[in-house]
């Protein structure tokens, strides 16, 4: 983990500094990487977080790469203090996932987000963010578009096309369900583009979002469920 820049990017979560939000993502595109990942891969999480009004609650699923068997999953709950604004999400979401991360007793090889990676206005989705700060190889893996244009892939599961911004391929379009809207994946930090479609239709069972991400996307939402039944 890199210390300096989480303890940056977490006063920026408790102040609301959008100025100082945006200078920080434009500081953190230059320093990102994303030329090559180290293999093999032997685990991979997927990271999602559901809300309550401020509330969050965050959820990790960590699995074994080749098997898809689940090792561990671990969810946090935190008040968040920064606004929604488009553009600025790691800002409201990176405490409660710095938390739930803390929580695992397996450093996962690769995480895989449901958000943007440098598909992204400044290129710093929450996949490149997080990425970053945690010093873990990440995907973002959207089910809409920030930035970009592209054609519509075609209509069959796998079928993908190319995400472009200001002449630069940023990610791929790709279509996990026969006749199911695209899900928008791109580089977090330290996923090479030419990786991408192999890793998630590795990662993609039945489910529109690839399996690690789906499976906590749901813990997510059972969490939020549980906390306010218990309310």
């Amino acid at each position: 983990m890199r210390k300096e820049l989480i303890d940056k990017t977490l006063a920026i979560c408790q102040s609301g500094d959008i100025p100082a939000a945006i200078a920080l993502q434009k500081e953190l595109a230059v320093l990102n990487d994303c030329s090559g990942i180290v293999y093999p891969i032997s685990t991979v999480a997927g990271v999602d977080i559901a809300y309550d009004g401020n509330t969050a609650y965050a959820a990790a699923v960590v699995m074994d790469y080749a098997s898809l068997d689940i090792i561990e999953k671990t969810s946090f709950i935190e008040n968040v203090s920064f606004p929604y604004i488009s553009g600025l999400l790691s800002f409201r979401e990176f405490p409660a996932i710095l938390n739930t991360m803390n929580n695992l007793k397996t450093r996962p090889d690769l995480l895989i987000f449901d958000g943007q990676g440098i598909a992204h206005p400044r290129k710093m989705g929450i996949a490149a963010h997080s990425g970053i700060l945690l010093d873990i190889p990440s995907i973002g893996c959207a089910k809409s578009r920030l930035c970009g244009e592209y054609e519509p892939p075609g209509k069959n599961r796998f079928d993908f096309s190319i995400l472009r911004n200001k002449g630069e391929d940023i990610g791929i379009v790709l279509r996990t369900r026969e006749n199911t809207k695209p899900v928008f994946v791109s580089p977090g930090y330290k996923v090479p583009f030419g990786d991408l479609l192999e890793i998630i239709r590795h990662l993609t069972g039945s489910f529109r979002l690839p399996l690690p991400t789906h499976l906590a996307d749901r813990m997510s939402k059972q969490i939020k469920g549980s906390a306010n039944n218990s309310s």
